[in-house]
């Protein structure tokens, strides 16, 4: 495994791929991540949970939605390009899914749940992909990926939002 290079996504996902520091094998940084954010996690009781910094930004409860769904497009759009499928996919527009989650509507509880289940199948697709997967390429937002840069874009996704979280929420 390597880190992906500056030709394996837009310039935009590298604020989030280079948030995955000193390591190369990023299921080992995936499963070392999950333990450690689900310790943060699971610190915030549920009455600060509905937290929002400031008026219109999202609550902790969302935050943690937008987390848990944004994995699951990575990987999907991993998956897609792992399995040689050629066809372009459409952009995500991350308000869109925040706003129809319902996510102030479910308990904490369940978002913090829902991330070590998103998290332990993340886990379980990349650490199963055959080696000649991991350099397959594709098309999604109209933007090039290959699927290891997908990979290390999921845990930068977390690394950026987990900072978001402690400088502004906590």
């Amino acid at each position: 495994m390597r880190r992906p290079e500056r030709d394996e996504a837009a310039e935009y996902y590298f604020r989030y791929i280079d948030q995955v520091a000193g390591t190369d094998d990023i299921c080992a940084t995936l499963n070392a991540q999950s333990a450690d954010v689900l310790a943060v996690w699971r610190a915030i009781p549920d009455g600060l949970s509905r937290h929002r910094y400031a008026p219109g930004k999202w609550s902790i409860r969302e935050l943690l939605g937008h987390i848990n769904d944004t994995e699951r497009l990575f990987v999907s759009r991993a998956f897609w390009f792992a399995r040689c499928f050629d066809t372009p996919l459409p952009s995500f527009e991350q308000q869109i899914a925040v706003d129809a989650s319902g996510a102030d509507g479910r308990s904490w509880s369940t978002h913090v749940d829902e991330f070590t289940t998103v998290r332990a199948a993340t886990l379980s697709f990349f650490r199963n992909l055959p080696e000649s997967a991991w350099s397959s390429r594709g098309v999604a937002s109209g933007n090039p990926f290959t699927v290891r840069a997908l990979a290390f874009i999921a845990a930068g996704h977390v690394n950026h939002h987990m900072r978001v979280l402690r400088e502004r929420y906590l």
